[in-house]
């Protein structure tokens, strides 16, 4: 895991001055090491954080002076050594015992097609010596981030925007279909937007391919169709069941290779807590598991430690409990938007800031259960689409945080005109080689809206505390078996049915019949007090009421009244408001 970055310039020498820039904002991502390697046109820069091979051997940028390759690689090839075996037999050598140089020669000896036999989170770049090519990629689910720049001849690329900006030379004007996700998706904005017009970001599953005169060719390397298969028609529900535990019992286990300390995030819920039976059951024997409360608000409670408790003593964890209470919250606020790659109005984001800064001091690498909602089912509007004869209006009923009309109350005249947000729906339902309306809505949810929020958060939040958080619920083999499983074993009796039958194997039954909950950190969904005064304050700055993005009216009254106007998901439409522009200053736009 760890930071990469670097530039291309079609028209000269690259700049060795803009990706040491590029380096130094990436640093807490990868801060036991940092490489430069430039040849004329192209430069690469690489910050690292140590898991697999700890030795010199593995430092980045790799340079294999015999295949004329050189890459930076952020992420994890969990079948490195099997893929190593295999290149051995081919005739390739290695230099170290890393999963990097795996990368290298895998793209020496497969090309770009290397990215198929990956399994893994993971973006590199590759530079070709002989022919000048560089080549991006980019994992299946988008758990790595790879951001880029264009000016004139230049082309930069970094694993965070705030990085780019460090370089120079981006347009910083809002991107006015971007801001318009980010107000309807909870604050997700589809690749290739950010929220910034100069900046994109690589879709998830695709290579780039750029020639030295500045001609590419991207593609997409893989593709999830969502919704049952005839093959399939004689399983059982018992059948699925065994399935779901077997591909998920062998994500796990795969994520736990690593030459540091390893650990998993407790929250307490389903998710979690089967993550943490298949280990034990493995044979994982005084496992670290880590939990993080909040104070109450509003009669919201602020933590789940009865159920993170309930598994670490069922299964012996060495379990550590974080109790942050209001103030510290508040404290690491601003720590926590400058660690936001984009903006992110989810109010868990600093929750998992303080608890990965807990959690760094004991390992360097955790599991986490982000993505099983998506991928089994478990929302509450998914239900509302069983059935739907219109599903991008059911959707933008159950999920968007306002409609098109309230965003022109919420908007300056400058920064709305099309109802953005509800035509990509309609293009991308139309488009899904899904069936029915579930199956096409989760299709939306697993490749846009999992990757733009829970994945981005969770990535922003563990790598600024330098800690490497890996996702087995998105193991890409997992993803495609949850696919194949009927809508309504998944979706019934409040979600994630299959899931829930399948962990009751190894999960206390407590703990899987518990009201569903989230990461809750009240104060940011009940702003009051000195939350509010931050609020404020963010939102009467000159910065603020000279860019105008926002309506004053509005602003007015979502302060006015900040409990009586949450989203359809019950957060806060205020703390969305407010964090979009924190997030603005923080980074000095």
């Amino acid at each position: 895991m760890c930071g990469i970055c670097g530039e291309i310039n079609f028209g000269g020498p690259a700049d060795p001055g803009a990706v040491s820039a590029m380096m130094a904002v990436l640093r807490p991502r990868g801060p036991d090491a940092g490489g430069l390697h430039g040849q004329g046109a192209v430069v690469f820069g690489h910050c690292r954080l140590k898991i697999i091979d700890l030795s010199e051997a593995g430092q980045q940028p790799m340079v294999d002076a015999e295949l004329g390759l050189s890459v930076v690689f952020n992420g994890c090839i969990y079948n490195y050594r099997e893929l190593r075996e295999e290149l051995v037999a081919k005739g390739y050598r290695f230099f170290s015992g890393s999963d990097t140089e795996v990368v290298l020669k895998a793209f020496h000896a497969w090309g770009r097609d290397c990215v198929k036999r990956f399994l893994g989170m993971f973006a590199f770049a590759v530079h070709e010596r002989e022919t000048g090519r560089v080549t991006l990629a980019r994992d299946r689910l988008g758990i790595k981030p790879l951001y880029y720049a264009e000016s004139g001849r230049r082309f930069r690329f970094a694993s965070s925007l705030p990085a780019l900006l460090a370089a120079g030379e981006v347009d910083t004007s809002i991107d006015k279909a971007a801001l318009h996700h980010y107000m309807s998706w909870h604050a997700g904005v589809p690749a290739p937007l950010t929220i910034l017009a100069g900046v994109r970001k690589l879709h998830p599953a695709t290579t780039v391919t750029f020639e030295p005169d500045g001609s590419r060719k991207e593609e997409t390397y893989w593709s999830l169709v969502v919704g049952p298969r005839a093959e399939d028609r004689f399983m059982t529900e018992g059948d699925w069941r065994a399935a779901v535990l077997d591909s998920l019992a062998t994500a796990v286990a795969r994520r736990q290779i690593a030459d540091v300390p390893t650990g998993v995030l407790l929250s307490g819920g389903l998710d979690s807590s089967v993550i943490v039976a298949l280990l034990a059951q493995n044979g994982q024997a005084g496992l670290k598991t880590f939990s993080v409360g909040f104070d109450a608000v509003n009669g919201v409670e602020g933590d789940e430690f009865k159920y993170s408790d309930i598994i670490a003593e069922r299964f012996a964890t060495d379990h550590t409990k974080l109790v942050v209470d209001g103030s510290r919250t508040l404290d690491a606020l601003p720590a926590a938007i400058h660690a936001m790659a984009e903006p992110q109005m989810s109010h868990d984001a600093v929750a998992f800031l303080l608890l990965s800064q807990e959690v760094a001091k004991h390992v360097k690498v955790i599991q986490s259960g982000q993505g099983a909602d998506e991928v089994f089912g478990g929302y509450h509007w998914y239900p509302k689409l069983m059935g739907s004869t219109d599903p991008t209006a059911d959707y933008a009923r159950a999920y968007f945080d306002r409609d098109h009309a309230e965003m022109r109350e919420a908007l300056a005249p400058d920064f709305v005109d099309a109802d953005y947000s509800r035509d990509y729906i309609a293009r991308f339902f139309a488009e899904s080689k899904s069936a029915s309306a579930i199956d096409k809505t989760l299709d939306l949810d697993q490749r846009i809206m999992l990757v733009d929020d829970p994945v981005k958060r969770v990535d922003n939040m563990t790598m600024a505390c330098g800690l490497e958080a890996r996702v087995p619920f998105l193991d890409h083999e997992l993803v495609e078996l949850a696919a194949r499983i009927p809508a309504e074993l998944k979706v019934r009796d409040g979600g994630k049915s299959i899931l829930k039958e399948a962990a009751r194997a190894v999960v206390p039954a407590e703990v899987i019949d518990r009201p569903k909950g989230y990461f809750p950190v009240p104060a940011l969904k009940h702003i009051r007090g000195p939350f509010m005064d931050f609020v404020r304050d963010v939102l009467d700055r000159p910065a603020a009421r000279q860019r105008g993005i926002f309506n004053r009216h509005y602003v007015d009254r979502l302060l006015a009244d900040p409990d009586g106007t949450l989203t359809p998901k019950g957060n806060s439409k205020l703390w969305q408001v407010a964090l979009l522009e924190a997030w603005l200053q923080s980074h000095g736009i």
